[in-house]
Parts: C-alpha cells; structure tokens; sequence
C-alpha cells in the first residue's frame, strides 16, 4: 500500500505544471513550451492605471535577455503570458489598448498589419474578466498563436508581427505607466 501511495504521489508531482515564480500574487511556471522548445521564465511586471492593478505579464525567452532589441530581432521561440488581476479590464477596453500598442510600435503605420491586428482582437472579443490568462507564443517558421485560457484562438504568421506584438510590452518608450512593466519583463528589476 505504502509503495502504491508512493507511486502515485509521484506520478502527480510529474503531471503537474511547476509554477516557481510569484510576481504580484500571480504564479507562473518557470517554463512553457513553444512549439518543441522549453522557454524559461525572463521577467514579469504589473500593469497598473490610476493606481489599480489591471494584469500581470511574463516574458518567455530561450534564454534571460534583457536588450529589448535582440529580443524583438530574434527569430527564436518566446512568449508572453497576460493574467488579468482585476474585473475593470473589458474586452473593448483590452482591445483598445492593444490597438493603440501597435500604433505605437508601428510608430502610426498598422495598414501593412491591419488584417493581422484584427485577427488579434478578434481573440480578445469574448468577456475578459479577473483570471482570463492570454498566451501570445511565437514559434519561428510558423507564427504567433494566440491562446486563452489554454485554447488556441488564431494563429497569426510572421516574424514582422511578433515584433511589433512583443514590442507593445518591451519597447523603449512603453505607454503611460508602463515602464515598471517593461523593465520587470526585461528582468531589470
């Protein structure tokens, strides 16, 4: 009995994702899979507005990098992981602020990416609410998949997309009240 207890106790421990890191009372594994690849946990950060805590965001790589530029250049698997923490967040409002990302990181020019950015929020259009979690997984040769909740929404081709979706988080110049968010992604702080 004893041996039977023990081996099932095992066989869970290795079922079971491991979630080494806690940033802002989110857990997050300390790997995820793109595609084949094992990525390891870079960086997380808060994203806040007027004070209140709206998600929490982690940032994938093959390995720790903090140069936003090599990461955006690369052609290699990562992710971002989104954990909404508050129940202000509405798809519209989650939709707005991603398209308002790319104008940025398109510095005003989302028309050759415009059918992509709709494919985009088109996975965000059902009801966000507090715990809804958005995987953006780039798999080199393949493209960007879009999960929530563990399904898979869309996938969006291109290496140009990845970099202008990831740049929405890392660039040098993030949106207002996004920088502490920025750098804990880069593993900066």
């Amino acid at each position: 009995m004893k041996k039977l207890l023990i081996t099932l106790l095992l066989t869970l421990s290795l079922a079971l994702p491991c979630y080494a890191i806690t940033s802002n009372g989110v857990d997050f594994p300390d790997t995820l899979k793109a595609g084949k690849t094992n990525i390891i946990f870079n960086g997380s950060g808060i994203r806040t507005k007027a004070f209140l805590d709206m998600y929490v965001a982690a940032l994938y790589l093959t390995k720790k990098q903090s140069n936003y530029t090599a990461i955006l250049e690369a052609d290699e698997p990562m992710a971002i992981r989104i954990n909404i923490v508050s129940h202000l967040i509405s798809s519209g409002t989650f939709i707005s602020a991603t398209r308002a990302g790319f104008e940025r990181t398109t510095n005003g020019n989302t028309a050759p990416i415009k059918t992509k950015i709709d494919m985009l929020c088109d996975a965000f259009k059902d009801k966000i609410k507090k715990g809804s979690i958005f995987d953006l997984i780039y798999v080199p040769g393949e493209g960007t998949y879009i999960y929530r909740d563990g399904t898979l929404k869309t996938t969006i081709e291109g290496l140009e997309f990845k970099k202008y979706l990831f740049g929405i988080w890392i660039i040098d110049k993030p949106s207002h009240g996004c920088e502490s968010l920025r750098r804990g992604m880069l593993g900066l702080q």
